[in-house]
């Protein structure tokens, strides 16, 4: 997956300037895309280049805003793209290798950062399940959109819900092996 897919999704479900983008990309996409708004930019332009964007014309607009609209290029872009098969994601987690290095070094060095992590999983988990009360608690299954957005949401809490469980099994016995 590219960051142009990811925009280009973003950019179907509402037409945006490249500030509002960067914006829904931190509250939303950026859970599990991540870019720099300067990525983001950057990207807007090479998107427009190839024509699969355009700036939207307001004749009111008088400043240096520029709306983005996906275009029919994009279109045929993104309906390629999501036909295409990809392996699951693998885990690639710059912690389980210094937990693996520890193994070998000894000294529990890692613990700080896995209690670290335990807090910031346990501050995630509290994020997704805010977004969860607060837009689909008593959503309706039927709305094939609202349904894709929460099965989303709800594999992000779950994923949340696995590391707290696994960290909060491995802290205590690595404490408990402590010299």
């Amino acid at each position: 997956m590219s960051l142009s897919h990811v925009l280009l999704t973003s950019l179907i479900e509402k037409p945006s300037s490249g500030f509002e983008l960067a914006r829904r990309f931190d509250r939303s996409m950026g859970f599990f895309w991540n870019a720099t708004h300067q990525q983001i930019y950057r990207e807007l332009g090479a998107m427009q280049k190839k024509g699969w964007i355009s700036v939207m014309e307001d004749e009111n607009d008088t400043g240096r805003k520029k709306t983005y609209q996906v275009e029919q290029l994009g279109r045929a872009e993104l309906a390629d793209w999501m036909v295409k098969q990809s392996p699951p994601a693998q885990l690639r987690e710059e912690l389980m290798v210094r937990l693996r290095a520890e193994a070998q070094l000894g000294g529990n060095t890692v613990l700080p950062e896995l209690e670290r992590h335990l807090t910031l999983h346990q501050q995630h988990l509290k994020t997704y399940q805010s977004i969860y009360d607060k837009d689909f608690k008593h959503g309706d299954d039927l709305d094939r959109t609202l349904y894709i957005h929460k099965m989303i949401l709800q594999l992000g809490i779950e994923l949340e819900l696995g590391w707290i469980s696994w960290l909060e099994r491995v802290i205590p016995h690595l404490k408990s092996l402590q010299h």
